[in-house]
């Protein structure tokens, strides 16, 4: 489990220098054929894991909810986020991957609801949810690095 943490962790910090390299106004940007941004990609890789594992076990989030509900799935992006909120949520990034590695060691998720993903995989527990951020974050990583390209293309 602490290769895939330390996986997600490196994910997340190519992830924060996207977000470091980026105005706040590419970073609030929707790309044309895209229905959500930069920011709203980084904000919910947060919120999946509180919901994934958290929510899901019936644990309280270690996060405020201001920083789940917008960024759940199916949600677009509903107001500017300016550098401030984007500062908290690149502090959340890295510490709740520490806090969920304690809590995975704790067994603080013992009462866990499976789940079935939209890639079709089911997950059954805490850390089968801590397994799949790998993919997860990835994936949305690579959608916002996708639309980075966009955004500078554009600009020229």
């Amino acid at each position: 489990m602490e290769y895939l943490l330390n996986v997600t962790r490196q994910t997340r910090e190519n992830f924060i220098k996207l977000i470091e390299s980026s105005t706040v106004e590419e970073l609030n940007a929707i790309p044309q054929g895209f229905n959500n941004n930069i920011i709203w990609n980084f904000a919910h890789i947060v919120a999946s894991q509180q919901g994934l594992c958290y929510l899901l076990a019936n644990a309280e989030p270690i996060i405020e909810s201001q920083f789940i509900a917008p960024f759940r799935k199916g949600t677009k992006p509903e107001k500017f986020m300016e550098a401030e909120e984007i500062n908290t949520i690149k502090e959340l990034m890295r510490s709740t991957i520490d806090q969920l590695e304690q809590d995975l060691k704790s067994d603080k998720f013992l009462n866990f609801t499976p789940f079935k993903t939209h890639y079709g995989v089911e997950i059954k527990n805490a850390d089968e949810a801590a397994q799949f951020f790998v993919v997860h974050d990835a994936l949305h990583y690579g959608i916002a690095s996708a639309m980075k390209r966009v955004i500078i293309h554009n600009e020229k």
